[in-house]
């Protein structure tokens, strides 16, 4: 692993862990509690996958090679998934202060930004395969559940787009089918390009 490499992941690990902290000491100035405040963010996407994120790249950083290429782009994906919600759906729908507006430049903009950078640049290339797609769907698949009965039964859920008591049942249906197809249609163009990738690095067979 490259000393370009190593920095890059460092980068990426301190945007996503100031992120965090900003977010975690705006939320405090509200509910005045530790406890309450990890609670309450860790029903986000958001937050749980930047947490991702800073475990798989502080690893990057300090045990380089623990963490293999198809990890490293489940947590690109999943990341990216972040960043596209929230531009197209999420965006403007709160008016931020000033330190949760840079938490959130940081969690939703530049980790998403960052992340598949360093996939497309560090990431050797060839080891993801067709059924990938499907594992890296587990994630937001496994925490749609999770947001489903923790907003159900605290009668408040983490997105809009989710909360079926306003939005109705059929909407959130297809909202969240459109996102999971656009999951997996992103996954296959993922495993494509690296397979086109690695096929183009390949020496010619004689």
């Amino acid at each position: 692993m490259s000393w370009l490499s190593r920095i890059s992941a460092l980068l990426i690990a301190l945007a996503a862990w100031l992120g965090l902290g900003i977010h975690v000491e705006a939320q405090m100035a509200t509910t005045g509690s530790l406890p309450v405040t990890l609670w309450i963010l860790g029903g986000y996407f958001t937050v749980l996958t930047n947490l991702i994120v800073v475990v798989v790249f502080t690893l990057l950083v300090i045990r380089p090679g623990s963490v293999g290429p198809r990890t490293i782009a489940g947590v690109t994906i999943s990341i990216v998934l972040v960043g596209v919600v929230y531009g197209l759906l999420l965006q403007g729908l709160q008016e931020l202060t000033a330190g949760a507006a840079l938490a959130n430049v940081l969690l939703h903009r530049a980790t998403p930004l960052l992340v598949p950078i360093y996939w497309l640049v560090f990431v050797p290339r060839g080891a993801l395969r067709w059924v990938d797609p499907l594992l890296w769907a587990a994630y937001p698949v496994a925490y749609l559940g999770y947001a489903l009965l923790r907003g159900s039964a605290e009668g408040h859920f983490a997105y809009p787009f989710i909360d079926y008591v306003a939005a109705g049942v059929p909407q959130v249906v297809v909202t969240v089918a459109i996102i999971t197809a656009a999951f997996l249609i992103c996954g296959m163009l993922m495993v494509w390009f690296d397979r086109a990738l690695a096929g183009r690095t390949r020496p010619a067979q004689a």
